[in-house]
C-alpha cells in the first residue's frame, strides 16, 4: 500500500471557495483517474486558529499505479489547481509505504 499525502495551507481569503473546489471538483477528479483505492481528507489541528492547513491522502495498491499517476495525470491536475489559486496556497507532497 502506498500513500500519497499533500498537505496545503491555504489563505484566508479563499479558504471557503478552494474546501468546497477540493471537495466537488479536485478530489473527484483525481480519484476519477482510477488509481486511488480510497482518499481521506482532514484538517491539521493548531494552536493558531487562523491556520487553514489540510492534509490530504490518497490511497493507491502499487507504486507502478503512483508512477501512472504522476506521469499521465499529475501535471494537469496540479496546474489545474495553481490555475485557480494562485499563490494563495503553499503545498507539499509526501509519499508513504506501508511496513
Amino acid at each position: 500500500m502506498i500513500l500519497y499525502n499533500v498537505t496545503v495551507s491555504v489563505d484566508e481569503s479563499v479558504h471557503t471557495e478552494w474546501l468546497e473546489w477540493m471537495k466537488e471538483k479536485h478530489i473527484p477528479d483525481v480519484i476519477a483517474t482510477g488509481l486511488f483505492s480510497e482518499y481521506k481528507f482532514f484538517k491539521i489541528l493548531s494552536d493558531d486558529p487562523e491556520e487553514k492547513t489540510y492534509s490530504i491522502q490518497y490511497f493507491l495498491n502499487s507504486m507502478d499505479d503512483y508512477d501512472t499517476y504522476q506521469k499521465k495525470y499529475a501535471p494537469a491536475l496540479q496546474a489545474e489547481h495553481a490555475g485557480k489559486f494562485g499563490d494563495k496556497f503553499v503545498a507539499f507532497r509526501t509519499l508513504l509505504e506501508s511496513v
